[in-house]
């Protein structure tokens, strides 16, 4: 079966920013719908017509991926704010951020503990791969029909591409 519009891919692949540094690798095939939400544009164009087995390299500027870096998603909060085991690296839902942390911090996103210092602690709400260009060398391991609740749902439930969808003003990046 050939990959066509409304159908369901299941990809295996690893994923590199353009100095060869690995970014992720996934062994285990998982399963994306395409002309969904689960993907990017690029990557589900260059899909079409592609078969099981079939093995494709793609390079994805951040605007085709996850978007450039917007320095207006940096917060500072007061340390006081948060709970006492904090740690660098944590990831806070923007609906769940801490009362008062920051209250022009738009909810719909991910915050990213970056920095932690004795006053404050910074939080980044750009995705961890925002303003890099990302190198994908895939595998297509399956192909099938997608259900009508996938359909409709828009997803077969992946939601790797969607840890940060859009900043504010910006259409989804997907």
């Amino acid at each position: 079966m050939k990959i066509t519009e409304q159908c369901v891919v299941a990809l295996t692949w690893t994923l590199k920013d353009t100095l060869g540094e690995e970014l992720d690798v996934l062994d285990e095939p998982v399963e994306f719908l395409v002309r969904g939400d689960d993907l990017f544009e690029k990557i589900e164009t260059a899909l079409q017509g592609l078969e099981v087995g079939a093995m494709l390299d793609l390079q994805l500027e951040p605007e085709e991926a996850f978007g450039d870096f917007n320095d207006r998603l940096i917060f500072l909060s007061p340390r006081s704010h948060f709970p006492k085991e904090l740690d660098e690296g944590m990831i806070f839902e923007g609906t769940a951020l801490p009362e008062g942390a920051c209250p022009d911090a738009p909810a719909e996103l991910f915050y990213t503990v970056t920095d932690i210092y004795p006053e404050h602690v910074v939080l980044d709400g750009n995705h961890p791969l925002a303003g890099i260009a990302i190198r994908l060398s895939f595998k297509v391991e399956s192909v099938r029909n997608a259900t009508d609740e996938e359909i409709g749902r828009g997803t077969a439930g992946t939601g790797f591409f969607k840890v940060q969808t859009r900043t504010p003003g910006d259409p989804l990046l997907h």
